[in-house]
């Protein structure tokens, strides 16, 4: 079975290679992407170790986790309103950090474990991932909507008998089902960086000192969405790492200002109802990401949102290379 029309067999050509280029790019990357894990800022000292070790369990402990988190910009604790710690990595957990037991190591902003790609996805990957999906998706919907003309002539008796008319009802059935399978957690994947949410915090609502809050880290639409694919839209297509900030901190959209936390920049000490909190006050050294680092960026574009609030942001910590 082949195609008559030379325009026609250019167009699928070329639309099938770009669609199978940019698939296998972006899976490529979310396989061997290494996670990123929680910076030396997070790592207890040795003393601090020894001092947890002495230290019974209870209100004596957490009073050294906190000394030891005085100085990180956290503001998730665990249910029972204590500082988040990995016994097995030694570390404070930074926000949206969680301690990944096939890895056996905490993955920043981790989202879950994927046994499709064996490989974690969170901070450093989830770009990919997204990507992989939308690329596999429109990959599998490109052969069934080409396959389609010929699954219909297999049924209406309008293919040659042989053997190829059964791989091509295969081949659109296997494209069908995957299509099916592919959109709906794309949808749900979509969704989620819409709310600025992982799939983790959908199960388990990230708890500050305040109270729990499962949209704590959501500042919008268009703000949650340039926080994963970045500022500059050229590269949201692209397999390339774009996503901002650093991993380890994060804007939050809370009501009322962690007490143990210090004061905002310029004294704008402010704790008045939905005021936007959008950076720890306290970051470990400044950010290279445009957006982290640009106020005007953070601030609403509607006159409406904006009416009667002072846009704040603090830079928050760079990320250091993991090997």
């Amino acid at each position: 079975v082949t195609m008559t029309n030379i325009g026609e067999k250019v167009v699928c050509l070329v639309a099938y290679h770009i669609f199978f280029m940019l698939f296998v790019w972006s899976y490529w990357k979310t396989i061997f992407t290494l996670p990123m894990n929680p910076s030396k800022e997070f790592h207890l000292s040795y003393s601090d170790k020894e001092s947890l070790e002495r230290e019974p369990r209870g209100e004596s402990q957490q009073e050294v986790l906190r000394r030891a988190a005085k100085d990180l910009p956290i503001y998730t604790r665990t249910m029972s309103g204590a500082i988040r710690y990995c016994d097995r990595c030694h570390l404070v957990k930074p926000d949206r950090c969680h301690h990944c037991s096939v890895c056996d190591k905490c993955i920043l902003k981790m989202d879950h474990h994927c046994p499709w790609v064996n490989n974690c996805v969170g901070f450093s990957n989830y770009k990919f991932f997204l990507l992989f999906l939308a690329y596999s998706l429109l990959y599998c919907l490109f052969i069934a909507a080409t396959d389609l003309q010929y699954f219909i002539k297999f049924w209406t008796n309008g293919l040659p008998d042989t053997q190829a008319k059964f791989h091509i009802m295969f081949l659109f059935f296997a494209a069908a089902m995957f299509s099916v399978s592919l959109s709906s957690l794309f949808g749900y994947h979509c969704w989620l960086v819409s709310k600025n949410k992982s799939t983790l915090e959908v199960f388990r609502a990230p708890i500050f000192r305040h109270r729990t809050d499962k949209n704590g880290f959501s500042l919008g639409f268009s703000k949650n969405l340039r926080q994963v694919f970045g500022d500059e839209k050229k590269y949201w297509l692209l397999p390339v790492f774009s996503s901002l900030g650093d991993g380890c901190s994060f804007p939050t959209c809370l009501v009322n200002q962690d007490p143990e936390q210090a004061s905002t920049p310029g004294g704008l000490n402010s704790t008045s109802k939905n005021e936007n909190h959008l950076f720890p006050a306290k970051p470990l050294r400044d950010s290279q990401s445009h957006l982290l680092t640009d106020t005007q960026s953070w601030s609403d574009i509607s006159a409406k949102a904006e009416k009667g609030k002072i846009g704040m942001s603090n830079p928050a910590l760079t990320m250091e290379n993991e090997t």
